[in-house]
C-alpha cells in the first residue's frame, strides 16, 4: 500500500515539476538596461583667450523599460572629473597680529575638478549613502586624508573647507537640470569647463539609475592641453627650469630699466 501511494503522490507532482521546466524561447533573465555615451569633442584647447567652454555629451539608452521611462523613473548624472592629485588645505590664525599657516591637512588623489550635470536634483536620484558608496557628487568625493593620526575632531572642517575652496575657485560646478532627455531614449547632457581647468586627461562618467537604484555607468576620456604660447612657456618650465629661471629675470630687469627711462624725471 505505501508503494502504491508513493507512486500515486508522484504522479501527483508530474504536472508542477513539467510547468517548472525551461521552454524553448523562453528568456532566462530579465535584461538588463544598457548606456552609450559620446561627446562633442575629445580634445579641449587651451589658448591665451580662453574664458571657459561648455561641452555637451549625447547618450542613449537601451532596453529601457517603457513605463518606467514614461513616468520619469530613470534617471542620468554625468560628471567630468579632472586629474587626480593630492591637495593640501591650510588653516590660518592670528599669532602676535600676524595671520601664519598653524594647521594643515593634505587629502589624498582628489579631483583637480569636477562638474556635475544631472536629470534633477541628485539627492532625489537616489539616497546619500548611495552617492556616498559611488563617490558621485561634490560632498561625496571621497576625501581621505594622507597620513591623518588624530581623533578626527578637524576632519570634517577641513573636507569642508576643500569643497568651500574648490566650488568657490570654479573648479567645483553642479547644475541639476544639465541633463535633458530629447526623446525617450536619448539625452543630452552640458557641462561647464571653467577658465582655469587643469591641464591633463579628465574623464566623463555618465551614471543610470533606475527608480533610485544604480543600473550601470561608461565613461570616456577627455584631452585638456595647451597650445600656442602657453604650451612653450610651460614646457620651457618644466623641460628646461634653470633657462627659464634666467630668461625670467632678464625679462623683468629689462622691463624695470625700460621703466625707469619711460617715467624718468629730468
Amino acid at each position: 500500500m505505501r508503494l502504491v501511494a508513493a507512486v500515486i503522490a508522484l504522479l501527483c507532482l508530474l504536472p508542477a515539476v513539467a510547468a517548472a521546466q525551461w521552454l524553448p524561447g523562453q528568456a532566462t533573465e530579465a535584461v538588463r538596461e544598457g548606456l552609450e555615451i559620446g561627446t562633442s569633442t575629445s580634445e579641449i584647447a587651451i589658448t591665451s583667450d580662453f574664458h571657459g567652454a561648455d561641452l555637451t555629451i549625447f547618450g542613449a539608452l537601451s532596453n529601457t523599460d517603457q513605463l518606467l521611462l514614461a513616468v520619469g523613473q530613470y534617471d542620468v548624472v554625468v560628471v567630468l572629473e579632472g586629474p587626480r592629485e593630492d591637495a593640501t588645505v591650510r588653516r590660518k590664525e592670528r599669532v602676535f597680529g600676524i595671520w601664519v599657516n598653524t594647521r594643515s591637512m593634505t587629502f589624498e588623489a582628489v579631483p583637480h575638478s569636477y562638474s556635475m550635470s544631472s536629470s534633477r536634483m541628485i539627492d532625489d536620484v537616489v539616497t546619500p549613502l548611495d552617492l556616498t558608496d559611488q563617490g558621485i557628487g561634490i560632498d561625496h568625493i571621497p576625501l581621505t586624508p594622507v597620513g591623518f593620526v588624530g581623533d578626527g575632531s578637524n576632519l570634517g572642517e577641513f573636507r569642508e573647507a576643500f569643497r568651500r575652496l574648490q566650488q568657490g575657485g570654479g573648479l567645483y560646478d553642479r547644475n541639476p537640470s544639465g541633463v535633458r532627455f530629447v526623446s525617450s531614449n536619448l539625452f543630452k547632457a552640458s557641462l561647464r569647463l571653467p577658465a582655469n581647468i587643469p591641464n591633463g586627461v579628465h574623464t566623463v562618467r555618465a551614471y543610470l539609475f533606475k527608480s533610485g537604484l544604480f543600473v550601470t555607468e561608461k565613461s570616456l576620456p577627455l584631452r585638456v592641453i595647451k597650445t600656442g604660447i602657453e604650451q612653450t612657456i610651460t614646457d620651457a618650465a618644466h623641460e628646461q627650469p634653470i633657462l627659464y629661471g634666467l630668461a625670467a629675470v632678464l625679462l623683468a630687469v629689462i622691463t624695470g630699466w625700460g621703466a625707469s627711462l619711460i617715467f624718468r624725471k629730468d
